[in-house]
């Protein structure tokens, strides 16, 4: 059976605000896939439209709203083809939700890091502040200890003022 789930954002371990976009290839009974985002405590659903013949391009959101009650930074997306039974094909990417690792996030920028950085230094360059958090939340799926680094790695800084 060939894939009917062509998922090409978000990637595992992207960077998402508040509002999570989807896209991709797909096909689903009656043309419709079920979202739903989750980090093990509390779940988010919608729905979005695809093909219903073929494999079509699509685009969807899924909003989680500031209220939610995520324990966690690491959500999982699922889009499952659910609509004519449970076990339809479905695909589950990890991503790291932005606001719950920095208050106010609205996106990143990429940071290359210098011989003699630190994550404290980096943080204290790009935040006025040694709080290393969350540059270490938001490249966690590639920093295993903080104190760890490499000149010439890309480090993802997370800011809420852009």
């Amino acid at each position: 059976m060939s894939p009917t789930l062509d998922i090409q954002q978000p990637q595992p371990f992207d960077l998402v605000g508040q509002t999570i976009l989807i896209a991709g290839n797909a096909a689903a009974f009656e043309g419709t896939l079920t979202i739903s985002v989750t980090e093990g405590h509390d779940e988010y659903a919608g729905f979005t439209t695809v093909g219903s013949l073929g494999l079509r391009q699509f685009q969807g959101e899924i909003e989680i709203p500031a209220s939610n009650s995520f324990q966690l930074n690491r959500l999982f997306v699922t889009l499952a083809d659910d609509t004519g039974n449970e076990n339809g094909p479905s695909v589950t990417i990890p991503v790291l939700f932005g606001p719950r690792i920095l208050p106010g996030y609205r996106g990143w920028q990429p940071y290359t890091v210098q011989p003699g950085d630190t994550l404290s230094s980096i943080a204290q360059a790009q935040y006025g502040t040694a709080d290393f958090a969350p540059i270490f939340e938001a490249n966690q799926h590639v920093l295993a200890n903080p104190n760890l680094i490499f000149p010439g790695q890309v480090l993802r800084i997370p800011r809420n003022d852009i």
